[in-house]
């Protein structure tokens, strides 16, 4: 199964995360099917602190991803839907 989740990088009390799509199997920094973005805890400006690939992540959840729990948080704070298998209509998938 496919699953949304961060992969930590940056130096010891500066962590920084990249979002990627992977196997469920692979370990947290292991194998990426796709980077969809990355996530900074640490900034103090609100539009710099996330930058995620809504399209991309939208795809991966209508064809049966599961995101993490810290994820779909994520998710929520940027109004993008947590829930998996929704399907797109031909108006997002062709991005009109």
């Amino acid at each position: 199964m496919v699953r949304l989740r961060l992969k930590r990088f940056g130096r010891r009390h500066t962590p920084r995360y990249r979002l990627n799509a992977m196997d469920s199997r692979s370990p947290r920094n292991g194998r990426v099917i796709e980077e969809l973005g990355w996530f900074d805890p640490t900034a103090t400006d609100q539009g710099q602190q996330i930058h995620f690939k809504t399209d991309r992540i939208q795809y991966w959840l209508s064809v049966g991803a599961q995101p993490s729990d810290t994820v779909a948080g994520l998710l929520k704070r940027l109004g993008v839907d947590p829930t998996p298998g929704q399907k797109l209509t031909a108006a997002e998938s062709t991005g009109a």
